[in-house]
């Protein structure tokens, strides 16, 4: 008969996730995962079932986590609907230097949804989530007067995440906080209701 495990499987997939964080999944070693858990491989892969399960569990605990929080801060009255979107944006363009180990999200998706269908899988509920949370809040924007009524909302959503994406990338590659500041006020701008419509709007 099977011994009951002794360790909390969800707190030891938040500690392998922080070596896979750190490193990627290619190059995140068992020793370092062994290390991270404080369990030896046999009692990893006797849960998770090998290198690849860990990093699963893992990475889906990472993104519901992520999403929710997401959601939470995005979440309110429609008059306060702009100023979250704003104040969104604007903390993903702080400290950059820090900023530079990345979100798994964006890493994972990177390095293997390419070729890994559980991870593209994973990687594309967490993005509808999240493009869900800003259209949501972007149409309470609207509703409260703050944000361009001609936007259809949807657009708008898939618009910040990609700036939100871009951010990110751009803070890791070096870019300084003003100058990401610069860019998620510049993308506030044109979603406020007080932004004229372009030509490209109107067709």
């Amino acid at each position: 008969m099977a011994r009951p495990r002794t360790f909390d499987e969800a707190l030891v997939a938040r500690r392998a996730r922080e070596a896979f964080h750190d490193h990627g999944y290619t190059a995140t070693s068992v020793e370092q995962l062994t290390a991270a858990t404080g369990l030896p491989r046999s009692s990893l892969y006797g849960a998770f079932g090998d290198k690849h399960g860990l990093f699963l569990r893992a990475f889906e605990q990472y993104c519901d986590e992520e999403m929710t929080a997401v959601r939470t801060e995005l979440t309110g009255s429609e008059q306060g609907a702009f100023a979250r979107l704003r104040g969104h944006l604007r903390a993903k363009t702080a400290d950059p230097a820090a900023s530079r180990r990345g979100c798994l999200l964006a890493k994972a998706t990177a390095e293997l949804a390419g070729e890994d269908r559980d991870v593209a899988r994973i990687s594309a509920a967490a993005y509808r989530r999240y493009e869900q949370a800003l259209t949501e809040c972007l149409r309470a924007a609207q509703a409260a007067g703050d944000a361009r009524a001609d936007l259809e909302p949807g657009s708008g959503g898939a618009l910040l995440l990609a700036v939100l994406r871009g951010i990110e990338a751009l803070g890791r590659a070096g870019h300084t906080e003003s100058a990401l500041r610069a860019i998620a006020d510049s993308a506030m701008a044109m979603l406020a209701a007080d932004h004229p419509p372009t030509e490209d709007d109107r067709s």
